[in-house]
Parts: C-alpha cells; structure tokens; sequence
C-alpha cells in the first residue's frame, strides 16, 4: 500500500479565449460549429450503467435560434430506465466509494485537461448551437469555468480530507469522511453547461454515485460530458444520465 501524502497541483483559472476577427482559435471554433451544424443528425443516447441506452421516442434537438434546423435528436426514457439508472448507480456505490480519494481525483485533473485541449471546440460548438450561446459566452461558460469547476474542485476536496479535529495530550482524534448512502439525483438548468457538469461531477468527486437528468434543451452539449467524463476514466455507473423525470411512486 502506497504512503504517500498526496497533494494536488495547484489551480489556477483557466485563461479566456479572444475569439478575435482571423485568430487561430476562431477559425477552428467556425470550423467545428460548421461541421457539427452540417453533420448527419445525430441521436443522443442516455447513459445508463456505462451503457448507451436509445429508445423508440425520438424528440427533436434545434438551435434556439433557427427552429428548422434538425441537430439530432435524444431518446426520451421511461420510469423503467430510471430505476435502471439507480439501480447500475447503487451497483457502482462500494468500489468507487473504496477508491482512494487521489484516484478519484485524478479522474476530474484528466477531463480538465480534455476539456482544455481536444473537447474545447466541440464543447463550445454544441453550447453555442443548442443553446444559443455565442462565442464569448460558450467559452466563459462551457470551457473555462468547467475546467475551473474541475481543477479547483480537487483542491477543495483536498482541503475537505486535510481538515482534521485538534487532539489534547494523550489522545489523538482522527476523522474519515465518507460518501453519502445511496445516490445523489443532479437535475440541471439549461442555460449553463457548466453548472450542469458540476452538478453530477462534484458529488462524485466525493464519492457518492449520481443519476443526473440535464435539460431537454442541453443535452446536445450534456452528451459530450458524458464523453468526457468516460475517457477521463470515470467508471461505468458512476454518473448515469436519464432523460426523463418520473414520480417516485412510479418506481416503486
């Protein structure tokens, strides 16, 4: 067993993109947006248990900005996937719960460094098409303050395991934190893709297992966190993305 006391790099907030007029990271953002507004439509799958689920109710994904224009469209879930997804989620509970926090931690320092490098064009295009963001904003909300959210959430959690109860003479108190029994559920606004990455990856940062149902109207930009989130290494049922919101009678 390792003995190390880990500590993590120390964050700093990720610089702000210009997007100025023949700038080299307009033309390759114009370039994504292009290819992902001419693509074939796409469809969105939920994420269940690290598995794509899809069903036979198909709903229309369009910019806000231009109605008629079809990007995809996403696979609308019943109170059956629900349960799934909770159920794939209290599966996952012991083994990521028993990860070392650095483990863990080192999981959200990789999708940050995704984030910042080959995903930023893909998460700001699919923000700026699905929710009307333009360039500026996508990159204040979809890039920076993600790649904040997970940087200095690892510090923080960093502080959290550090912070230890005093002890007097001949006694010495120790205190272990520990995950949340059973699962969190992270129901996320549409207007900040950030907000809606944070809400599912915060949580599990600590330990806990998530169901996390986005907006109707992000989950364009909510399936690339989902991608993220699985080349990063986060394992299969940590975080389960439904698209449904059920009552909690119809589960049971």
């Amino acid at each position: 067993m390792p003995n190390a006391i880990y500590k993590v790099p120390v964050p700093s907030n990720e610089p702000v993109k210009g997007y100025a007029p023949n700038s080299p990271e307009k033309s390759s953002l114009l370039a994504k947006y292009k290819e992902m507004y001419n693509q074939e439509p796409i469809d969105v799958p939920m994420y269940i248990g690290g598995k794509e689920v899809r069903t036979n109710d198909k709903r229309k994904m369009a910019p806000p900005h231009d109605h008629k224009k079809v990007l995809g469209f996403y696979n609308h879930g019943e109170a059956k996937h629900v349960t799934e997804a909770i159920n794939a989620a209290l599966a996952a509970r012991q083994k990521w719960a028993d990860l070392p926090w650095e483990h863990r931690a080192a999981v959200f320092l990789k999708a940050a460094d995704l984030l910042a490098g080959p995903y930023r064009d893909k998460m700001n295009a699919a923000t700026m098409l699905c929710q009307s963001k333009n360039s500026m904003q996508a990159e204040i909300d979809a890039a920076c303050e993600l790649i904040d959210f997970f940087k200095f959430n690892v510090a923080y959690a960093q502080q959290i395991y550090h912070d230890q109860p005093g002890s007097n003479a001949g006694m010495w108190n120790r205190l272990e934190y520990r995950p949340l029994e059973g699962f969190v559920f992270a129901l996320t606004p549409f207007n900040f893709t950030s907000i809606a990455a944070n809400l599912s990856a915060a949580p599990a940062l600590m330990g806990n297992v998530v169901v996390w149902k986005p907006a109707e109207t992000q989950i364009y930009s909510a399936q690339i966190i989902m991608e993220i989130f699985k080349e990063a290494g986060l394992p299969d049922g940590v975080v389960n993305m439904v698209t449904v919101m059920v009552r909690l009678q119809e589960l049971f």
